[in-house]
């Protein structure tokens, strides 16, 4: 008679256990254990327990190879979802095996799971193992399918495919009760207290495991209904027409303001502020270093000669690479929308910034759209007080929907989402990727379907606040998309193309950089440990198909994008980990976090103007600027989001930190230990410099960044 001691510990979630009677089978190189009730005095599998049981076989079964938990209906009790974390089997000879589970079990079935030791297929050669992988991937490839939003859009979850698969995988929204309007059968609702509608049918099916917790669920709606009803009361939602005073705008979150905005609002209309957000606002990735000017931008030194000052003149400055440009040739064909009835408008402007000697990078020029003549004059910091903050107003409208659309949702959401769905449908999970890459997917795909219901869909707030509107959004991803390259995805590529790696004062770079090569540092020992050589990369079928599927749906395929469609070497799949690490992190962080202090004072990230572009200098006027900002309600409804999007959510997991064990041998582990210390190490230097700034800048400080794109 053998026995085996099996420890299973359940998660300390709400409703994470389960009364439906759970068994085990373990299965060895010697033979298979017959299946065993695991059955205490009490009751077994609450939240957070750990809880031990034996296992007696006939004879030893060897090497543990799988380890099937049967899930069965107990008594009369209805189906009872439970979350297992881990299971450890000890032999009777005193071997330990772990197997990592960490995930919702819905439903009666039986599940296989492996020991925590990470393989990639080359290294299984049992049949057993790899039928076993096999399976896996064609049970999760039935589950996660793909699926186009748009045409020219990276590929997104089916959540279709949840419904047709059991009927009690439900998001918790399924039980609000939508309002609909008559004659409406697109599935759009409102609910009481949001402004705009929600695409219920997107969110009524989510396979459990990624969707959001209930902490999580209960905080995202505790932040968002008092908001929402609170401005609603306030009649702010419903009310239209211009602001009749900048000073009203102050009122909308009187009671949620920050350092930053506070600072904002009192700094938004000065020059070097203006150039500051270049390089530490919520879009970072905009200037490049110009040699020469293009020929769309006809700037004389007459010009800008008051401004640079006797000692030099545009042509130096430029050959010194202290000139910058800002160019959003991207919204020069973008579909423009109505608001409130009323048409809208959209400029596609030319900002050119100076790095003045004191280290400021300062507003030189700006032209309202790609086609200069004498409709499209050049504004200048010495025109007057109003044609001068117009024009920088657009610019910052701009910002707004290049940010929003492009840097923001375009290049960490959506393409997260398809590192993810690519990593679930094509790595098992004993896969050593896999289990590196699984704590970065964490509710990416949950918040993108949130977000297709809530913003992107007909009448969602985009429709509700922006100036291009759905379509116009439709439009300026796909078009961006079109253009992306693997160097814009990569930060040190970026920085170097861009010709801003000698900018002072560039906090996203200094703190980017520094991040990078600590999760460069870690994910190359991490290689380093299972791919020994480049034919282990290259004869990695199962890795070979995760990157190919991550270039024909994130990347449409588009050879010129730069992205590889096949890894030949560990240090080419070292640079691409640490790439989609990064953005799925560290980069969401940097574009994320910081929307509501800098967009709570609207003039300084307007989402929509309501009168054209100025065609003519010594025109405007405060009454004129405050009837081209966006109405009462548009500018409540857009704060809303910043609001929400800007909050921090309370089951965060910092970017490093990996509560859930799917590595289990010692050198993971250790890079484990030292990619944490390093990450530590950064927060210590971040926190010392930001003392001694006037504005700190903490966006990418490691425990404020979550491990993956979650809100």
């Amino acid at each position: 008679m053998a026995v085996y001691r099996v420890c299973v510990t359940t998660g300390p979630y709400l409703r994470a256990g389960t009364l439906d009677n759970i068994s085990v089978t373990l299965v060895g190189t010697c033979g298979e254990s017959p299946k065993q009730l695991l059955d205490r005095l009490g009751r077994d599998f609450a939240p957070g327990s750990v809880q031990k049981y034996k296992v007696r076989c006939s004879a030893e079964l060897g090497e543990v190879l799988l380890l099937r938990l049967h899930k069965e209906r107990y008594a009369f009790f209805p189906k009872d979802s439970w979350y297992c974390s881990c299971i450890c089997v000890t032999a009777p000879d005193g071997t330990r095996s772990h197997f990592p589970c960490y995930q919702w079990i819905e439903g009666y079935c039986t599940i296989e799971l492996r020991p925590g030791t990470a393989k990639t297929i080359c290294q299984d050669s049992l049949p057993l193992l790899l039928d076993h992988r096999k399976r896996e991937l064609q049970g999760r490839q039935e589950c996660y399918r793909w699926k186009v939003y748009a045409p020219g859009f990276p590929g997104m979850i089916d959540v279709s495919s949840f419904e047709e698969m059991e009927t009690d995988k439900k998001f918790a929204l399924t039980k609000t009760a939508p309002r609909a309007d008559p004659g409406d059968s697109s599935g759009n609702r409102y609910l009481p207290g949001f402004p705009m509608k929600i695409d219920f049918p997107s969110l009524m099916h989510m396979e459990p495991n990624i969707r959001y917790s209930a902490t999580k669920t209960a905080s995202l709606l505790f932040n968002a209904i008092p908001a929402s009803v609170g401005m609603k009361l306030r009649g702010l939602l419903d009310r239209k027409g211009s602001w009749k005073k900048l000073d009203d705008i102050r009122n909308i979150f009187w009671c949620h303001k920050t350092v930053i905005s506070e600072y904002v609002m009192e700094h938004w209309c000065e020059d070097p502020f203006f150039g500051y957000q270049y390089l530490n606002g919520v879009n970072p990735v905009m200037l490049h270093c110009l040699s020469s000017l293009p020929n769309k931008l006809p700037i004389t030194n007459d010009m800008v000669a008051p401004l640079l000052g006797p000692d030099t003149c545009l042509q130096m400055e430029l050959e010194r690479g202290n000139i910058f440009l800002a160019d959003y040739w991207i919204l020069a064909e973008a579909p423009v929308h109505c608001l409130n009835g009323r048409p809208q408008y959209v400029a596609a402007p030319l900002c050119l910034l100076w790095l003045n000697p004191q280290g400021a990078l300062m507003p030189l020029a700006i032209q309202l759209s790609q086609t200069p003549g004498p409709e499209s004059p050049i504004f200048l910091p010495t025109d007057s007080y109003w044609d001068w903050l117009l024009a920088k107003t657009w610019v910052r409208n701009s910002e707004f929907l290049v940010h929003e659309n492009n840097t923001h949702f375009l290049c960490t959401h959506l393409l997260c989402e398809a590192f993810a769905m690519a990593t679930l449908r094509q790595l098992p999970l004993c896969h050593p990727i896999y289990k590196l890459l699984l704590p970065h997917t964490r509710y990416t795909l949950q918040v993108n379907t949130i977000a297709r219901a809530t913003l992107l869909n007909p009448e969602g707030l985009v429709d509700k606040v922006t100036s291009v509107g759905r379509q116009g959004l439709l439009y300026l991803m796909s078009t961006a998309l079109a253009h992306f390259t693997y160097t814009d995805f990569c930060l040190p590529d970026s920085l170097r193309a861009r010709g801003v790696l000698a900018i002072p004062n560039y906090h996203y770079r200094d703190d980017g950089l520094r991040i990078w090569a600590a999760i460069e540092s870690f994910v190359s020992e991490i290689v380093g440990y299972y791919y020994l050589s480049d034919a282990s990369v290259q004869q990695d079928s199962e890795l070979q198909a995760w990157v190919g599927e991550i270039f024909a749906w994130a990347f449409l395929g588009r050879e010129s994008s730069g992205f590889p469609r096949r890894l030949c070497t560990p240090g080419e799949l070292v640079k691409f980990l640490t790439a989609i690490i990064f953005n799925c992190s560290a980069q969401h962080a940097a574009v994320n976090s910081g929307q509501h202090d800098f967009g709570a004072w609207m003039p300084n990230t307007p989402s929509s103007m309501r009168q054209p572009p100025p065609q003519t200098k010594g025109t405007a006027t405060l009454k004129s600027y405050l009837d081209t900002l966006p109405e009462v309600n548009v500018t409540c409804n857009n704060l809303l989001l910043f609001w929400l999007v800007s909050q921090e959510p309370k089951d965060q997991r910092p970017l490093g930190t990996y509560p859930d064990e799917h590595f289990t041998e010692e050198a993971p582990q250790r890079s484990i230990a030292a990619f944490q210390n390093r990450l530590a190490q950064i927060s210590r230097e971040i926190r010392e410099r930001n003392q001694g700034l006037e504005l700190p800048y903490a966006y990418l400080d490691p425990p404020l960044i979550e491990n993956s794109v979650s809100i």
